[in-house]
């Protein structure tokens, strides 16, 4: 394995998970932004991973396991403290599906590479928009402060229906063309 600036991002995203997590639980009222402003970078780093690996020519199997498994540790633990946090069935049942999700199309990847069918399941722009929207409710529901008037955490639980809806889309998407396979 070459440890190349794509594949550090990824470690670092994944090097902010227990940051993220301490910074979560601080018992300070900047604890939430600052929670939120990591998860940003995080979602900053996920993007810059993939594109500077692509434009250099970096890309690795490593790197395409390694992308996605930061990614879902990330995401996870924001939902499972969210979750934690509002103690709201409007919040967990997003959760729930995102999370269900993400097991079931990790699961039907790994299955698809067995029979030598991956490239049938890569990623699709519906699960680039839910990523969007889902890293975008999750910002909002992380900062938790009013701005300019508008209730972020409103607006993040919005969001993040309209993301597990994207979810679920993608999953069936994903699943409807593994089983023509």
């Amino acid at each position: 394995m070459i440890l190349n600036i794509p594949i550090m991002l990824t470690l670092l995203r994944i090097a902010l998970i227990p940051v993220f997590i301490l910074v979560f639980y601080m018992p300070w009222h900047w604890a939430p932004p600052l929670s939120a402003l990591i998860f940003t970078l995080a979602g900053i780093t996920d993007w810059a991973d993939g594109y500077l690996a692509r434009r250099w020519d970096q890309t690795s199997r490593f790197g395409a396991f390694l992308d996605p498994v930061a990614d879902k540790l990330m995401v996870t633990s924001a939902l499972v403290m969210l979750v934690e946090q509002y103690t709201s069935p409007w919040l967990t049942i997003p959760a729930i599906v995102i999370i269900g999700r993400e097991i079931t199309v990790s699961a039907l990847r790994e299955w698809m590479a067995e029979v030598g069918e991956r490239r049938k399941v890569a990623v699709a722009f519906v699960g680039k928009l839910k990523t969007a929207t889902q890293m975008a409710a999750l910002v909002f529901l992380l900062y938790q402060w009013p701005l300019f008037g508008i209730d972020m955490r409103q607006l993040g639980l919005i969001l993040i229906y309209v993301a597990a809806f994207f979810t679920l889309v993608s999953m069936f998407k994903y699943l409807s063309v593994a089983f023509r396979s």
